[in-house]
């Protein structure tokens, strides 16, 4: 069963685009983007368990020293994903 998951980041200042870059090399990362607000880095992220998501997070994530926070929320259920907005 393939985990996904979605972790919020907070990274030390000026080093938004240089930490986005490097977590968007990591194989589980489907999705990474530089956000405004409380965080300032999403990813989306699928591993084939919920042993692999630990072994990502504390192994690749934690080891990159710019990050300073994680926050890290297990999808339920995905309905339906758009790669674009439909225009009216």
């Amino acid at each position: 069963m393939t985990v996904q998951a979605y972790v919020l980041f907070k990274v030390s200042s000026g080093a938004e685009r240089k930490t986005c870059e490097k977590i968007a090399d990591f194989d589980e990362v489907l999705v990474a983007s530089i956000i405004y607000g409380e965080y300032d880095i999403i990813t989306k992220i699928a591993v084939p368990s919920m042993e692999a998501l630990e072994e990502f997070l504390t192994m690749k994530i934690r080891k990159v020293p710019s990050i300073l926070l994680t926050s890290t929320m297990i999808v339920a259920r995905e309905y339906k994903g758009k790669t674009e907005r439909i225009k009216k």
